[in-house]
C-alpha cells in the first residue's frame, strides 16, 4: 500500500479482529513489513474500594489479553510470520494511538465488529475514535472480508483530503500491478432536481473534472485508471459499487476535524466503513 513499513494490528479477542490480523499478515509477507500486535485492557481500579478486588480484576483482565494474543501468536505462526506483541493497560483508543505515533508505525489496522444495521452505523466505539483521532493511516477490516491488490476503488470529492487518498491508492496499484476505479458520487437532496437543475448540472461536470484529474495521475504513472460519477446517497453508490465491480479494497480521504466532530468522522466516510463488502483504507 505505498509499502507500508511498520503495521500496528489492534485485536480484541473478536472474529473480526483476527480476521484483520491476517490481511495484516498478507501486507507484511508482499512488502516484508514489521508487524506488531496490540490489545488492550481497561483500567476499572477507581470502581473498587479495596485493593485486593482492584488486583484480582487487574489479574484477570491481563490474563484475557494474555489469553489473546496466544491465540494471535498460534495464527501468525501457523502463517509464518514474525510478530511483536504488545499488551497495555488503559484507554483502548487513546494507547492504541499513542503506541502507533511513538512507536512511528504508519499504517493501524482494526476489525470491524458487529453485522447488525446499528453495529454497521457505529463500526465500533474504538475503532470509531481511533479513525478520527490518529494522525496514522487506518485499515479496516470487515470480518469475512479479504484484502484484495488488483482493483483499488477510491472516492473522490475533490478536496485535499481526497488528494493525499488518490495519491495513495495510485501508489498502492503501482506497488501490486492493480488498476483503479475512480468515483464521485453527487449526493444533494432530491428537491435540487426541481428547483436548480442547472446546480446539479454543475456539480456533475465538477465531479467529472474530479475524476478525470486522478485518472490522468494515474495513467502518468503507468496505472491504468476507469471512472464513475453517478447520482445518489454516497455511501450507499460507492459500496455498490464496490460489491458490483469486486474491489479489493476502497480507499478515502479523511476530512479534518476538532472536537466531537472528529469522533464522527463525516457521516459518508463513516457509513462506507459500515457498509463496506471489503477493507476500507482510511487515509490521513
Amino acid at each position: 500500500m505505498g509499502r507500508y513499513g511498520k503495521i500496528l494490528v489492534a485485536v480484541d479477542g473478536s472474529d473480526s479482529s483476527k480476521n484483520a490480523f491476517r490481511q495484516a499478515c498478507r501486507i507484511t509477507r508482499e512488502d516484508k513489513s514489521w508487524l506488531t500486535v496490540i490489545t488492550t485492557i481497561p483500567l476499572y481500579h477507581d470502581q473498587f474500594e479495596t485493593l485486593s478486588a482492584k488486583e484480582m480484576i487487574s489479574e484477570k483482565l491481563r490474563e484475557e489479553g494474555e489469553r489473546i494474543l496466544a491465540e494471535i501468536k498460534k495464527i501468525a505462526d501457523e502463517d509464518g510470520v514474525s510478530i511483536k506483541t504488545i499488551l497495555e493497560e488503559g484507554s483502548p483508543s487513546d494507547t492504541i494511538i499513542d503506541v502507533a505515533e511513538k512507536g512511528n508505525y504508519d499504517l493501524i489496522v482494526m476489525g470491524r465488529r458487529g453485522m447488525t444495521r446499528l453495529e454497521r452505523a457505529l463500526i465500533g466505539s474504538v475503532t470509531a475514535r481511533v479513525i478520527g483521532y490518529s494522525p496514522i493511516d487506518v485499515l479496516v477490516v470487515p470480518r469475512d472480508t479479504s484484502l484484495g491488490f488488483k482493483n483499488v476503488l477510491i472516492a473522490t470529492d475533490g478536496s485535499k483530503y481526497s488528494n493525499a487518498a488518490e495519491k495513495k491508492a495510485i501508489d498502492f496499484a503501482m506497488s501490486y500491478g492493480g488498476t483503479i476505479t475512480v468515483i464521485s458520487v453527487v449526493d444533494i437532496p432530491p428537491e435540487f432536481y426541481a428547483e436548480s437543475p442547472k446546480t446539479v448540472e454543475e456539480l456533475v461536470n465538477k465531479a467529472r473534472g474530479y475524476v478525470e484529474t486522478v485518472k490522468n495521475d494515474a495513467e502518468a504513472s503507468g496505472v491504468k485508471a476507469e471512472t464513475i460519477v453517478m447520482e445518489g446517497e454516497a455511501y450507499r453508490v460507492i459500496t455498490d459499487v464496490a460489491r458490483e465491480s469486486g474491489a479489493g479494497i476502497i480507499v478515502m480521504g479523511s476530512h479534518g476535524r476538532t472536537g466531537l466532530k472528529r469522533l464522527l468522522m463525516g457521516s459518508v466516510t463513516e457509513k462506507v466503513i459500515g457498509h463496506a463488502p471489503c477493507p476500507v483504507l482510511v487515509v490521513k
